[in-house]
């Protein structure tokens, strides 16, 4: 018998969310995005409004995964989307430090919403200027005990390997 979980993809705009769910997914994704009114960063055209929507069997488990916007003008959905949750993953564009006191933010915010095992991930690796994971702990001042897994979310070995650290601190 199969058991399904719900697990949460979120963190800052432009962090690869939506790149992390199309790379894994095994149906395809139920989308939101929709074009940038804002202001957008160089190379960014679209935005997830309300949420993303895709799944993947890894073993004798589903994982649903629902993606949360990044722009905070739709952070109405992170509550929304956080009930029931099974665990999340924050993504982290390493490029990007400016981003990571939202990071830093969604983490706290998230782990309020519910009490759920989570991951950090050092997102876009194989950038220049990306930070190690290390550093990235040492930035956010996370505890020991958390894990920061490296990431490029267009590799579907990189996006497994994520979701099987997450669902290794899920209860079962």
């Amino acid at each position: 018998m199969k058991r399904a979980l719900k697990i949460v993809v979120t963190g800052p705009f432009g962090a690869g969310k939506t790149a992390f769910i199309q790379t894994i997914s095994q149906i395809d994704v139920v989308s939101t995005e929709r074009k940038i009114t804002h202001h957008a960063p160089a190379g960014k055209e679209e935005t997830t409004v309300a949420l993303d929507y895709g799944r993947v069997t890894l073993g004798k488990t589903v994982l649903n995964l629902f993606g949360t916007p990044g722009q905070k003008r739709f952070d109405f959905m992170w509550e929304i989307l956080s009930k029931e949750m099974d665990g999340f993953a924050v993504l982290v564009d390493s490029t990007e430090p400016k981003t990571f006191r939202e990071a830093k933010r969604l983490i706290k915010l998230f782990s309020r919403y519910n009490s759920v095992p989570y991951v950090v991930v050092a997102n876009k690796q194989d950038l220049a200027g990306a930070v190690s994971p290390a550093e990235l702990r040492r930035v956010l001042n996370l505890d020991g005990r958390v894990q920061v897994v490296p990431c490029i979310a267009t590799r579907k070995r990189d996006v497994r390997s994520v979701l099987q650290s997450l669902l290794e601190l899920i209860p079962q």
